[in-house]
This record gives C-alpha cells, structure tokens and sequence, in this order.
C-alpha cells in the first residue's frame, strides 16, 4: 500500500535518469508506474472497505519530535477514493503529456514534474497527521510555481509569481491553525485531535468580552488555507492567471490539486463538526464564490478563461455542500468535477487548434434562431423543474422514512437534486432543431439521471466514506441554518426558475419582459464589471504598491533612528 505514493515519484526519476538518446522511451516507460500506482490505489480502496484503515507511522506520536520527523500513513475510505482518483487522472494527464509536449526543449523536466506532483497529492491525501498534510500542502504550492514550465514568457511568469505569492497567505494560515491546534490539544493526529476537541472544551479570549472556540479559531484558520487552494472568493484571482501553463498542468489543477480544499475540510469533518460557526462562514464563502465565479465565466470570451471561471464556480458549490454538512455530497461533486474538467481540459487544445483552422467552427446552424421549442418543450421543462421535484420529496420522504421537518440534511440533498436537473433540463431549451419531443424525452431523462445519482449519493456514497448515522446527522445538525433563512434559500430559488422558464418563455415568442431604464443600465454597468473579473487584479496590484510605499516609510524611518 505504502508504494501507491512512491510509484510516480521513480516515474518522475526514471525521466531524469539517463542520458538524452534514450529520454522518450524512458518516458514512455514511466507510464507504467504510475498506472501501477492507480492499481494499487484500487486495491487499497478494496481493502480499507473490507478490512478498515491502515496506520503506518515512522515515529513515535507521543514523541515531541513528531514535528520535526512526522511522516507517516494513514489511509480510510476517503484517503483511499481520493488516491484513486489522483492516481487514475495522473495517469491519463501523463500519457497524454508525452504526445502533447514531444517537441517542448524542457519536457523531460515537464514530465518528471507530473509525476512529482502527482505522488505530492498521494502523500498529502494519505497523511498521518496535520503536520504532515501542511508539509506536503506546502510542497504543493511551490509545484503550482513550477508547473507554469514556461518561465522565460513574461505573462506566464508574472502568473506564477502571483500564485505563488496568494498561496503563502493560506499556507501561513494553514501553519498557524496547525500550531494553535497543536499548543490547544497537545496532539496532531487526527483520531486523536478529534477525541480531545470533543471531550475538552477551549475559549479563547480575542479582546475584552469577546470569546471564540478553540474549535472555530483552529477551523477558520485552516479554512483560509482551503479558500487559498480552492480558489474561494477573494482569494480566487491566482486561477485565471495560471492559464498560460501548458494545457496538462490544468487539467491535473482543475482534477485534482483545486480539489484540496474540499478534501481538507473533509479530513477534519469532526473538528468542523464542532464549530457551527466555520460552517456557516463557509457556506457563505462557497456561496458567493458559486455565484461570482458562474457570472464571470459567461462574459469571458476567452476558452481557458471560461474553463477557469467555470471551476472557480463548482468550487464555490463544493465549499458551500461542506458549509450545509453535505460532507460526502461534497466529496462526491469534487469527483464528478475532477473527471469531467479534466477531460474537457485535454480535449480544449484540439477545440483551439481546430478554430485557428476554420474560423467558422463551430458552423452556425441558420435554423437555431429561426425555429422555436414547442409548448411541448417548454411545458415540459416547467414540469420536471418545479412540479416533478415536489412529487420526489414527497415519494423519497415516503421511501427514505426520513422526517424533513426535522433533518435540514435531507432537504439539502433534495434541493440540489432540483438544482442541478433544472440547471441541466435548462441547457436542453438550445436544441431547437430537433424534434419537440426527443427534447421532451431528453429532459425527462436527464431528471430520472440526476435523481438516481443523487440518491445514491444520499444512501450508498454517504454510507460508504461516513458508516456511522449519528455521525452525518451531527454534521447536519452543526450546519442547521435558520428556519427563515433556509426557507427563504428555498423560496428565491423557486422565483428564479420560474422567471428564468417565463424569460424562455416569452423570448421564444418574440415577446419581452418590461425592465426599468436604470436596470438595463445597471446590467450594462455589471456586465462590464463580472467580465473585467470585478478588477481583483488592479485591487490587489494597487494593494500591493500601497504596502511596499508603506513598507519602504517603515524602513526608511527606522534606519534615521538607528543613526
């Protein structure tokens, strides 16, 4: 098992080793470890299911020089999906790295760094310990620097200057819960943090008359760290500034290390258990994040740019799943994310090189604008995003025998059931030149698709990464919102599908909804702004030029005082 991480690590030095003749076929020689290594990951995932976590540990945990020496593995069923989803992404990015960079001057380098990192994310998902999983969330960020290769290009190095400068305010963030973690509880071993966060109850006193958990104040600090690699709002702008790296590096950025944030948080689901208040802010967070980073990425004209605006968005739904304590719902969207963007991410490079050869490509179809979707379509659609939806609540309450009035957690999967199958059956409303009611059908499909997915997420997925009932019911619980708040969630959702099907609706029959002048102004006004990204990058410049003149005044008087 223990060989699983180390695996792309000798892929990455059997592509160093050796002299320059014989530099491609070592390369393709080490596909074959890091395939081993996604065989392997299988067959960990197989045993810890069967037989429970495996511990391996290289020091002494009651031994003060756990700090200084804190290797070791621990590896659960979420240790052991991650791994296998690291693994098996590595492996397809790898393989088709060594076609994609053939006559790159530096792919041998390039290489060996895919390889390195993937066995970075295998070591940091499989960690014994905080201190561990810091070392190796460190190391990651200096692969983010590494990995733009294409140094000697300005934009692409200034992009990686930047990334590496945002990621060091998490990575300080994620040092100081680890310490305060450490100075509160004595211990940075998960099973046993966990134990003594729950059983010794801690306040701290940030002023006079304001107190803080030990729980929250440890959680919000290694949130920071999350927000930092997951590209949460405002700590997001790193991203769309990486994009110049070779079109590889993001598809194993938006698969897999963009995933870290969510996995951290999943990690310490019982410290995040204990403090409501982490939750909260979270959900806060992912919310915002969700909604700016989908807004964003339709006004960018750019491929990469909206890929990257794109993931900024389901990362935002990531955290905001982890801030409702839909937990494993969260690790489960980061799977289903990480194979789809990669995916797409490979296939963008041909996307581009095809419309530098046809600049019509895609060809316009002169029927899409001409031919409108029938009653039948659009009745349909109305249908399956708001009446259907309260038939399966009722049907799933029924089946499930789970009481909604007293669990906000079944609710929350529900509601994104509703979301996600209206965001899909919306997208269905372009195939205007095909006949009404294959569209019809394709919508009825795509609900009956995204139920039972959901649902298996709710009772098997869940069931698997979390055994214990009682335990995702404290999760829930920890996360409870407000019943006006939730209600009201709930209701503004409703209200924008309905005007979103009236909007469909009435445009299709050349109709139009009455909008006040300053509205249409002030969506002019707002479209400039998403599709400047909200001018994060002139803030954060002028931020930036603001404390070095403030850093030079310091510096400047104390150098006349030392006189």
């Amino acid at each position: 098992m223990i060989l699983v991480p180390l695996l792309p690590l000798f892929a990455a030095l059997l592509v160093l080793a050796g002299d320059e003749r014989s530099r491609q076929e070592r390369a393709k020689m080490a596909v074959y470890p890091i395939g081993a290594a996604f065989l392997g990951a299988i067959a960990t995932l197989w045993w810890v299911a069967t037989q429970g976590p495996i511990t391996l540990r290289f020091y002494d945990p009651a031994s003060p020089a756990t700090l200084a020496f804190p290797i070791g593995f621990y590896i659960d069923r979420l240790s052991a999906v991650m791994m296998v989803l690291i693994s098996g992404v590595g492996t397809i990015i790898y393989s088709y790295s060594i076609g994609y960079m053939y006559q790159d001057p530096h792919d041998r380098r390039y290489l060996a760094l895919i390889g390195f990192t993937t066995a970075v994310l295998l070591c940091m998902v499989s960690s014994a310990n905080l201190m561990m999983l810091f070392l190796f969330w460190q190391v990651l960020s200096y692969m983010l620097y590494l990995l733009a290769h294409n140094h000697a290009h300005a934009a692409t190095l200034d992009g990686a200057f930047r990334t590496f400068t945002l990621l060091r305010i998490g990575d300080v963030a994620f040092l100081s819960g680890t310490v305060l973690a450490y100075q509160l509880y004595g211990t940075l071993e998960f099973q046993a943090l966990f134990a003594k966060a729950a059983e010794t109850p801690v306040m701290l006193s940030l002023w006079p008359g304001v107190e803080i958990s030990g729980p929250t104040a440890v959680t919000l600090l290694l949130f920071i760290g999350g927000m930092s690699k997951s590209a949460q709002f405002p700590l997001h702008f790193w991203l769309p500034r990486s994009l110049y790296a070779p079109t590889p590096v993001h598809a194993l950025l938006h698969a897999g290390i963009i995933n870290a944030g969510g996995f951290l948080i999943n990690r310490l689901a019982p410290l995040y258990g204990l403090s409501p208040t982490t939750l909260h802010v979270a959900l806060v967070v992912g919310t915002l994040t969700a909604v700016l980073g989908s807004t964003m990425m339709l006004a960018q004209n750019d491929i990469k740019k909206t890929l990257g605006f794109s993931t900024i968005g389901q990362m935002g739904y990531m955290i905001m799943e982890c801030g409702l304590g839909a937990f494993s719902l969260a690790v489960f969207h980061l799977i289903a994310h990480g194979l789809f963007k990669a995916t797409v991410f490979l296939n963008c490079g041909n996307v581009i090189h095809k419309a530098r050869q046809d600049p019509e490509s895609p060809p316009a179809d002169p029927r899409e604008e001409a031919k409108d979707f029938s009653s039948l379509t659009w009745s349909t659609g109305f249908i399956t995003t708001l009446l259907i939806p309260l038939l399966i609540l009722l049907v799933t309450h029924g089946v499930l025998h789970i009481p909604l009035l007293e669990s906000q957690g079944t609710v929350i999967f529900l509601f994104f059931i509703w979301i996600t199958s209206s965001q899909a059956i919306l997208t269905l409303t372009r195939l205007r030149a095909i006949a009404s009611w294959k569209v019809s059908s394709a919508m009825l499909l795509t609900l009956l698709f995204v139920v039972f997915v959901y649902l298996f997420a709710v009772e098997s997925f869940t069931a698997f990464l979390y055994p214990n009932p009682d335990e995702v019911a404290s999760y829930f619980q920890a996360a409870d919102l407000p019943n006006w708040l939730f209600d009201s969630m709930v209701i503004m959702a409703t209200i924008l599908t309905v005007l979103s099907w009236s909007y469909l609706y009435m445009r299709a029959h050349g109709q139009t909804m009455w909008i006040p002048g300053w509205v249409a102004g002030l969506r002019v006004r707002l479209y400039v702004i998403v599709m400047n990204r909200l001018y994060m990058d002139e803030f954060y410049q002028a931020l930036g030029k603001a404390v070095m003149r403030l850093v030079h005044r310091i510096d400047k008087r104390n150098a006349r005082w030392s006189e």
